[in-house]
């Protein structure tokens, strides 16, 4: 189930638009929308595109797309690729409708109140999991979520992990294949010459041997 969806543009923290479901406690409700503000506190441009933060039995699943934050909290038992599936369309939308306005420097928070009507809509056609159309989009190839990041709300707010940690993983995992395709390259270099040198050196041997038998 999708409980909450809060759309935040990324460069100032700014809220632009955002939904709950009113069936959610109110205790409940502040712990988790209070986690979700510590988690776009953390967002930045070289954070992860898309992650998702585990928190008891809720899931933060987040998209960072066109300078924007989308960000969902679900049920744990909710599928990922439905929930990442849900932001791109929440994206789309959003991005299609207003994305000519989300730079201007005059915004209020809450600019894009309106478009909490298509979010609720978008929301209903995605609570269902067994709906043919959400057993298609869950047995879809489009969407692979096995590559993203997961992390435990604990290690993100209490041990101060960062959210951009698998891409500086991926410069150091460059940098190091980078370092292995140039040492074996070495290593084929210096194979080449042990085994073509004896050869070489016995030509110019020869090559000499004639030239001071013959020739000079």
């Amino acid at each position: 189930m999708i409980l909450t969806t809060t759309i935040v543009r990324l460069r100032d923290k700014l809220p632009l638009a955002a939904t709950t479901d009113d069936s959610m406690e109110p205790s409940m409700l502040s712990k988790y929308t209070s986690e979700q503000k510590e988690i776009i506190r953390k967002l930045h441009d070289a954070s992860e595109p898309r992650a998702s933060i585990e928190s008891g039995p809720f899931n933060h699943h987040y998209l960072i797309a066109h300078g924007l934050i989308y960000i969902t909290i679900c049920d744990r038992s909710y599928p990922r690729k439905l929930a990442f599936t849900y932001l791109d369309e929440l994206d789309r939308e959003f991005y299609n409708s207003n994305g000519h306005r989300i730079e201007q420097p005059d915004l209020r928070p809450f600019a894009f109140i309106n478009f909490d009507n298509f979010m609720q809509k978008t929301k209903r056609v995605y609570e269902d999991t067994r709906t043919t159309v959400n057993l298609d989009k869950l047995n879809s190839e489009l969407q692979d979520v096995t590559r993203v990041m997961t992390k435990n709300i604990e290690d993100l707010l209490q041990r101060g992990d960062s959210l951009d940690r698998m891409t500086n993983l991926s410069s150091s995992l460059r940098a190091e294949s980078s370092k292995y395709r140039r040492a074996a390259k070495r290593i084929n270099i210096e194979a080449m010459i042990r085994q073509y040198a004896p050869i070489t050196g016995a030509g110019l041997i020869f090559v000499f041997l004639i030239w001071y038998m013959f020739l000079r």
